[in-house]
């Protein structure tokens, strides 16, 4: 169907004119408001409804529904005898769609779990056009996540969720306006794997890390030699330094254990305490 004749249609839904009810139908209106007159006042309890703020009201005369489409929020008046009125709720519909079990491109099946929220956007479509517009969106919604997902692999569907969402998003969108329902979001709540999976996966990511550890420690170790390398050419060039070091060591030992400590100390450190007096002249 063309998209011309889907406009022409909606207009043949909505705008039904009164006079297509016929002899019959004007005669039977004419006695039910003849009724509704001579039965006053209490006749015009039934003929006043009230739709709330959220809501739409359709009017069917005959089986027909009224020209002007949905009534409401508000006070409105039908024939009692003629008359009948179906109420729809324009607010934003919240439902989970049922874990699926999905086959994936790569042969991997998993259970996928999603919401949907949409809202009716043309309440004579939703009523005119198909027997019940939620029962009918929940399905289409399971079936477009098995279908968007089949084409899918497992990496994908891991990483690209938003994408997913989006793609179900517009499937829905199109496929739910014919019947007056705008699809405004969609989300991938849960992606549940079978447990062989789950732990080839652990076992592959925790050999990644072991990997990516043993590569920073050696890339550590080499630092560490070329810093210990350089500290050795600093120390050579001036032979105070070790003795320096050798003291910071002993400092460092004290403060950690309170404990009695050998350490070797260099025979030319205590030299010059060790000279006499007279030596010092010469």
């Amino acid at each position: 169907m063309s998209e011309s004749e889907s406009k022409r249609e909606r207009q043949t839904v909505t705008e039904s004119p009164e006079s297509n009810i016929g002899v019959c139908g004007c005669l039977l209106v004419f006695v039910s408001l003849l009724l509704m007159l001579v039965t006053l006042p209490i006749s015009i309890w039934m003929s006043i409804k009230i739709v709330k703020e959220y809501e739409r009201a359709i009017i069917f005369r005959l089986g027909r529904i009224l020209r002007g489409g949905a009534k409401g929020p508000g006070l409105f008046f039908i024939i009692p005898c003629t008359d009948s009125f179906i109420n729809v709720d324009m607010r934003t519909i919240t439902f989970d769609i049922p874990p699926q079990e999905v086959l994936t491109k790569d042969s991997v099946t998993i259970s996928v779990d999603g919401v949907v929220y949409y809202r009716v956007q043309n309440a004579t479509l939703a009523v005119a056009n198909i027997t019940n517009a939620d029962a009918a969106t929940r399905l289409l919604a399971q079936t477009t996540l098995r279908n968007v997902l089949g084409t899918k692999n497992l990496a994908e569907i891991l990483s690209d969720r938003e994408e997913i969402a989006h793609s179900m998003q517009s499937s829905l969108d199109e496929a739910t306006d014919d019947w007056g329902i705008k699809v405004e979001r969609v989300e991938i709540k849960d992606v549940k794997l079978p447990q062989q999976l789950q732990r080839a996966m652990a076992a592959e990511a925790e050999a990644a890390r072991e990997a990516r550890a043993k590569v920073i420690a050696a890339e550590g170790e080499m630092n560490a030699s070329r810093a210990l390398k350089e500290a050795a050419t600093v120390i050579a060039e001036s032979p105070s330094a070790l003795q320096l070091r050798y003291l910071q060591t002993l400092n460092t030992i004290a403060a950690e254990k309170n404990s009695t400590i050998i350490f070797p100390l260099p025979i030319d450190f205590m030299q010059s305490f060790l000279r006499k007096p007279g030596d010092a002249s010469v």
